[in-house]
């Protein structure tokens, strides 16, 4: 796979110290200015979960009446990000972001707290519960000894699934492809900007971002997506100062044309004290008397299930990108990692800012240069900042970063030819692995999708001998989270 690369690499091969042989920096052919500037871009890509988590699980009141509140929501996440993120740098030593999972966040908002009547502290609480199982499968081995038993062509098939998915995500937050609001009533699910066109300002400032981003790495300029980013927010800047498209939604009112979140205008102020109150606020057995043992533990399954899946999958992607993958297609070090990842689910549900997980948007900072975990350091750090800095940081629009996303996409496409398509048995469940991903907007669903197809197709081209055992689990398993939600109806 093509990367950019540092121009000074080369001097990277000397020992440069500790913090050199610490991090792996000159072995993994790395230098300290690339880690940190795309350690800038992997926060950049990633930042707009600090002010898209107080929309989803900030803003919706509880049985009891109570609402988490955006400005302590967008506190806490920034703050579990920051603290995870440094960590996972530091003891797994990849260059791999940590922050709120998204669907994940929602799973807590809708199901747990809107549908099932739980309080926030109660839905916190399994979050923990569900670290802690998380953090055990992983020091027992479990959790590596399935990531192992995983075939390379579904690890490529989830390499390429998160490919396009998180280029879908570029292109949805950009405006470039939109949800038809009456979609229901036509067969056409999603559409070109509005009505068939590119009809507003901030998208045109993604177009040109993405060229420019485009240019950048097919001229293999050092930093190039990082300097992508800087140039489509002063563009942006200077686009909202001539147009006044401000914010896609104002006062309850949604304006189509507008921004889809930070508006790219210079803050009234730079900074403030933030509100960590959230922090603690949690129940960890609440939810079991509140709604039943066994309804509790069905969602505690859940819960579990698309954490344990949706980190690996990307770990997996993150892995390859990189190209930290041993020679057995195994991302060393393994354990150590899966259990840091786990502890940011606890980390995660403590702060109320629902479970933390790997962020596949970590590919930006990868696609960069990043390859140790001295960038995570840079990005958790940053993260830290952003909570007295959010004014600061809130000037860069989702649309001067989904670029990268769309480019780190089409990066990751290249893992389709490790996938053997002339035989339909590996094939199918590859394919439907890669598809479900964006059109689900989950990782979890397609790697379970993949997974129950290759079994099966497996079992029926007479391979049932070569399917590891522990495929056969993961299988059934993920037929029942796929059923969840008719056998909590039959219990309810």
């Amino acid at each position: 796979m093509a990367q950019p690369h540092s121009a000074d690499q080369p001097a990277a091969t000397k020992s440069r110290g500790a913090l050199d042989r610490y991090f792996h920096i000159s072995e993994r052919g790395s230098s300290y200015s690339t880690e940190v500037r795309a350690g800038v871009v992997t926060f950049f890509a990633m930042a707009y979960i600090v002010i898209l988590n107080p929309l989803i699980i900030g803003t919706g009141a509880d049985i009891n009446g109570d609402v988490l509140g955006g400005s302590r929501v967008a506190a806490a996440t920034a703050f579990a990000a920051g603290v995870m993120t440094i960590l996972f740098g530091v003891i797994a030593k990849y260059p791999f972001g940590i922050a709120t999972g998204l669907g994940i966040n929602t799973l807590v908002a809708v199901t747990f707290v809107a549908a099932e009547g739980l309080t926030w502290p109660e839905a916190m609480g399994l979050v923990v519960i569900n670290g802690l199982v998380i953090v055990a499968l992983a020091l027992t081995g479990f959790r590596e000894a399935v990531f192992n038993s995983i075939p390379s062509s579904l690890k490529a098939a989830i390499g390429v699934g998160i490919g396009l998915f998180i280029a879908m995500i570029g292109l949805v937050d950009s405006g470039f492809v939109r949800r038809v609001p009456d979609a229901a009533h036509t067969t056409v699910p999603v559409s070109l900007g509005i009505d068939g066109s590119l009809a507003s300002w901030p998208t045109f400032v993604f177009v040109l971002g993405l060229i420019i981003c485009g240019v950048m790495v097919v001229r293999n300029i050092r930093g190039g997506l990082f300097i992508g980013i800087v140039a489509t927010t002063i563009i942006a800047m200077i686009v909202e100062a001539f147009t006044d498209s401000g914010p896609s939604f104002k006062d309850g009112q949604a304006n189509p044309t507008g921004w889809n979140l930070a508006v790219p205008t210079l803050p009234d102020s730079f900074g403030g004290i933030p509100d960590l109150s959230l922090l603690g606020a949690v129940d960890l057995l609440g939810a079991f008397s509140r709604v039943g043992v066994l309804a509790a533990t069905l969602l505690l399954f859940t819960l579990v299930l698309a954490n344990f899946f949706d980190a690996m999958g990307t770990m997996t992607a993150l892995g390859k990108q990189a190209n930290l993958m041993d020679e057995e297609n195994r991302l060393p070090d393994l354990k150590r990692a899966l259990v840091v990842e786990g502890v940011g689910a606890v980390v995660g549900g403590a702060s109320s800012a629902s479970s933390n997980t790997v962020y596949v948007d970590s590919a930006a900072g990868i696609a960069d240069g990043a390859r140790t975990g001295l960038a995570n350091v840079v990005t958790g750090v940053l993260f830290l900042l952003a909570m007295f800095l959010t004014p600061l940081y809130d000037v860069v629009p989702i649309e001067a970063a989904a670029p990268v996303l769309v480019i780190v996409g089409a990066m990751m496409m290249s893992q389709i030819t490790e996938i053997d398509f002339s035989a339909f048995h590996i094939a199918l469940p590859a394919f439907l692995t890669i598809v479900i991903m964006p059109f689900t907007y989950s990782i979890a669903n397609g790697i379970g999708v993949g997974f129950v197809a290759y079994v099966l197709m497996g079992l029926v081209a007479g391979n049932a001998k070569k399917i590891h055992p522990l495929l056969y689990m993961v299988a059934i398993l993920f037929v029942v989270y796929f059923a969840v939600d008719p056998v909590m109806e039959a219990l309810q």
